[in-house]
């Protein structure tokens, strides 16, 4: 699909006059993750599940991450706007959370609702308090610097493998899904092979670094998609006084270790369990309470006027809806008829 953006690779199920829902996908995946929930939708649906740029076999075009995910929400306006889509309901997965966020709050009245599954936190990735106040002047400890470099180096070359604790597999099986979750086998190399389709580099996954005074030593740079989720440069707050402001559906797998007030993947959880030497405590460097922080500022967006519900889903992880694909249907369908 030509948008006057870019050249976007998407699903499509459902008839053209459906009512029109826009899936999102996350970080290091693409639209091929959701493409089981689509295809159970009711047919009264019109499901769109685009490539964002940089992913699945979308154009590659670089992403500025100083304009925390506006790349990623303008590609996403401008595939709507090009299908004639009114009003979309706006399904967004984990980065694909912080995408549909962003469009609510750049295209405010647009939004018919909004799904939100295991979403990066309102104040970003990484490195805050509670309250959203970074830790380190610099935001230390976020962005494309704090990638596991053998993934990178694995997901550049391709690796299908399942020999190495960072091979793309393996990180999968440990890290979007609950311990308990074990895949069809086919279905499980369709999502490798989507991941791999991941375009890695500066402007890409996962972005470029600086050297920093502060621990851990590293802090963001200018380009691609982790630096783009670092608290630097993304602040979603302002979702809070939407007007009107779309009901919100908050679906997280119990066991997230992605997104998560405990998360493997943030600097100040890593210090606390000695991964990250010298940390330097938890008053100046807590674990990022990723969970608390959406919580709360959902709770300020109902405050606000607007309205939310959270489903927590056991035996999940970070994909809640391939590891308990008909409870999430279930809730998702229920939130669109609302």
């Amino acid at each position: 699909m030509s948008t006057p953006r870019l050249e976007t690779h998407l699903l499509e199920t459902g008839p053209a006059d459906g009512t029109p829902v826009v899936f999102v996908h996350g970080n290091a995946s693409s639209s091929r993750f959701y493409a089981e929930l689509l295809a159970d939708l009711p047919d009264r649906y019109r499901a769109v599940a685009p490539d964002l740029r940089g992913y699945g076999h979308s154009e590659r075009r670089p992403i500025d991450a100083t304009r925390g995910m506006r790349d990623f929400a303008e590609d996403v306006r401008a595939l709507v706007t090009t299908l004639g889509l009114e009003r979309p309901a706006l399904v967004g997965w984990s980065t694909g959370g912080g995408v549909a966020m962003r469009y609510a709050i750049q295209q405010p009245g647009t939004v018919a609702s909004l799904t939100l599954l295991n979403p990066v936190s309102p104040h970003g990735y990484g490195g805050t308090h509670r309250d959203g106040t970074p830790c380190q002047p610099d935001h230390a400890g976020t962005g494309g610097g704090m990638a596991n470099e053998a993934f990178v180096e694995r997901l550049a070359a391709g690796d299908r493998s399942a020999d190495a604790e960072a091979s793309p597999r393996n990180v999968m099986r440990s890290f979007y899904l609950a311990p308990e979750t074990q895949l069809d086998p086919d279905l499980e190399d369709a999502y490798v092979d989507a991941l791999l389709q991941t375009e890695t580099g500066d402007d890409y996954y996962p972005g470029d670094a600086t050297t920093s005074e502060h621990w851990p030593g590293v802090a963001p740079g200018e380009g691609g998609i982790n630096n783009a989720l670092s608290p630097k440069y993304l602040d979603l707050t302002g979702l809070v006084g939407l007007d009107p402001a779309p009901p919100i559906l908050w679906v997280r797998g119990a066991e997230d270790r992605i997104v998560s007030d405990s998360s493997f993947f943030d600097a100040g959880y890593l210090g606390q369990i000695g991964e990250l030497p010298d940390w330097p405590g938890e008053e100046v460097y807590p674990p990022q309470p990723m969970v608390t922080q959406t919580r709360d500022v959902f709770e300020a967006y109902a405050d606000a006027g607007g309205a939310y519900e959270e489903v927590v889903v056991e035996a999940a992880g970070h994909s809640p809806h391939i590891e308990q694909h008909d409870e999430v249907l279930s809730e998702l369908t229920t939130h669109l008829c609302a």
